[in-house]
């Protein structure tokens, strides 16, 4: 089964906008944990709007499940506190200064030789990695060149046309996912999924490993409630039982 890594930046955003520790972050990741999510998922920025530096070392300590950091490996702050907490996971995201939110994954090509020192770095660390790829076959087959363990494909174009064709609109994730597999890599996916896309995504995405969902699932749980907007998710990502 898909594994549901809970992004709680949405958690800290709200906190922040009023000072104080009112949502507890550390307490929010705990309960993530207790409800069935299966990984802890944060993006830390240079201006910590949501998540703090200083969050990542309290979440470090309290973690139970799989604590994964994405982040811009182009700031020295970022490589600087992956390495001193060694999360199981460190997801690299092309990033620039001040971006509001990610929105394409690497040019591997362009960036192979940077992307294969920087990959090098982590996982002599012991930390597993995966790297933001668009859906695209020489973007995936240039990511197996750089040494990475995972792609996590991105699949905000996945969600937007989701609902005018969702044949059409996971096609080039399915062509994408088999290339990694003949690749040798993993398979993690993240961005816009929700309660009306998982479900198809999980079940036609061939070794689908991992999803990372925060926004949707967040706001889910103003209505549902957070325990209650997990196992919403949990079910989503259920293989149906052979008959």
């Amino acid at each position: 089964m898909t594994r549901l890594s809970v992004n709680i930046n949405k958690i800290a955003t709200l906190r922040n906008s009023r000072g104080g520790n009112n949502p507890d972050l550390i307490q929010v990741a705990k309960d993530c944990e207790r409800f069935g999510a299966q990984g802890i998922t944060v993006h830390p920025r240079p201006d910590e709007r949501h998540i703090r530096y200083s969050d990542v070392f309290e979440l470090k300590n309290i973690v139970t499940t799989e604590f994964n950091i994405e982040g811009n490996c182009q700031e020295q702050k970022f490589i600087d506190l992956v390495l001193a907490n060694k999360p199981e996971q460190v997801t690299l995201v092309p990033d620039v200064l001040g971006q509001i939110t990610s929105n394409h994954g690497w040019d591997t090509i362009t960036n192979y030789h940077y992307l294969k020192d920087m990959i090098s770095v982590f996982k002599n660390a012991g930390i597993r990695v995966s790297i933001f790829v668009d859906p695209i076959m020489k973007m995936v087959e240039g990511a197996a060149k750089t040494g990475t363990d995972r792609i996590e494909l991105y699949t905000e174009a996945y969600a937007t046309h989701f609902h005018q064709g969702k044949e059409l609109a996971i096609a080039p994730y399915i062509q994408a996912a088999k290339a990694a597999q003949e690749a040798g890599l993993g398979i993690n996916a993240g961005h816009d999924l929700d309660l009306h896309n998982l479900k198809y995504f999980a079940e036609n995405i061939p070794g689908l490993q991992e999803v990372s969902i925060g926004h949707a699932l967040i706001c889910d749980a103003l209505y549902y409630g957070l325990e209650n907007t997990i196992q919403m998710y949990l079910r989503q990502l259920a293989q149906p039982e052979a008959r």
